[in-house]
């Protein structure tokens, strides 16, 4: 295991947004009366045990109902759940108000990866594991993860969110359950398909902060970090608009992409490289499988029967099994590219090829 930069500590991060603060604090409280009550409990137990042991002559007492005891054990735990409800309802209850939010972000969870979506602006994208740590955890890679910064909790797309203002979030998942939590932000919340959840964070630092799936949401649960990036809110405009740009850039590159005819070298290669982003997880990277919960490519049915089978497989998943939709994940030409692959590679020879005009009438 890669020696983290920054060991866990040994509490709770105090956060960089006032409900965290709240968090840590109401966490402090009942830490402290916890201890209080041991102190009490285990005092006088310990008192009893000694002053009163069988060797210094003590009796027990021959009561059997006292109405003052009883009245007292019920108070003091009332009072005590009473002076712990109160600032924790408190907290709960800001937690719940996202109203007159700055910015909405929607966050969907897939197998294993975040989608962005800042709403409204028209900018959205992918966030994975860093290329270099996906590669690294393979076995049989080589890599010393020890060289890796931050191992396993990088990733190639940061979420970046203004400084100061009241960023609301919209979370869902488009194949199992996940749960988008970052602890410096006190923002951890259930992402389940075809339901939208809420939250919203203030944050008051610029800084890089780290979270991670907190839902047991499959095989590479582990390998689905969050990457939150804070930035002044002068800053965060000029990336916005950056963004922009870029996005209506890539947007018409994608669509000459898709709209182009490829030969099956170039397929090959580019679908080699999807293959090793997306697929080898669940396929390996031999196309070997491991079966019975992720089937083999290599001498499969889908993989030497009719392509546009292949074709929906890949693009819709496949119902009742772990093979997810990546239909709005991959572009089309990304889909025809693995779809060669894995029909002409990983020891198949099939010979036929996808196109992205396949995909798209698919």
């Amino acid at each position: 295991m890669a020696q983290d930069p920054h060991p866990v500590p040994l509490n709770l991060p105090v956060g960089v947004t006032d409900i965290s603060a709240e968090v840590y604090d109401l966490h402090m409280l009942i830490f402290y009366i916890c201890c209080a009550i041991a102190v009490a409990v285990f005092g006088v137990m310990f008192y009893s045990i000694f002053y009163h042991r069988k060797s210094r002559g003590a009796k027990a007492a021959n009561f059997h109902h006292s109405t003052a005891v009883e009245i007292v054990w019920t108070a003091i735990p009332l009072f005590i759940l009473i002076a712990m409800a109160v600032p924790a309802a408190k907290t709960l209850i800001a937690m719940e108000d996202t109203s007159e939010a700055d910015l909405t972000i929607k966050i969907t969870g897939y197998q294993w990866k975040w989608h962005y979506e800042y709403m409204g602006e028209d900018v959205d994208f992918f966030s994975s594991l860093h290329p270099d740590h996906n590669r690294a955890r393979q076995t049989g890679s080589g890599i010393d993860v020890n060289d890796l910064h931050w191992y396993l909790k990088e990733v190639d797309n940061e979420l970046v969110l203004p400084v100061g203002r009241k960023v609301r979030f919209l979370h869902t998942a488009a194949d199992v359950i996940h749960a988008w939590w970052v602890p410096d932000l006190a923002v951890k919340r259930d992402s389940i398909p075809g339901f939208i959840n809420e939250n919203w964070a203030i944050i008051n630092e610029p800084g890089v902060y780290r979270g991670k799936c907190a839902e047991l949401c499959g095989r590479d649960h582990g390998f689905m970090p969050v990457v939150v990036r804070a930035v002044p809110a002068e800053e965060f405009d000029a990336w916005l608009t950056e963004q922009k740009g870029e996005e209506a850039v890539q947007a018409a590159a994608q669509a000459a992409e898709d709209a182009s005819e490829w030969d099956l070298d170039d397929l090959i290669a580019r679908g080699k490289h999807v293959y090793d982003n997306n697929c080898v997880a669940c396929h390996q990277g031999g196309g070997q499988g491991l079966p019975p919960t992720f089937p083999a490519i290599t001498d499969s049915p889908v993989a030497l029967g009719a392509i546009d089978d292949h074709i929906a497989i890949i693009k819709k998943g496949k119902a009742g099994t772990a093979m997810a939709a990546f239909g709005g994940v991959l572009s089309d030409s990304d889909i025809a590219a693995v779809v060669t692959f894995q029909r002409n590679g990983l020891g198949n020879s099939v010979g036929d090829i996808a196109q992205p005009v396949d995909v798209a009438v698919n």
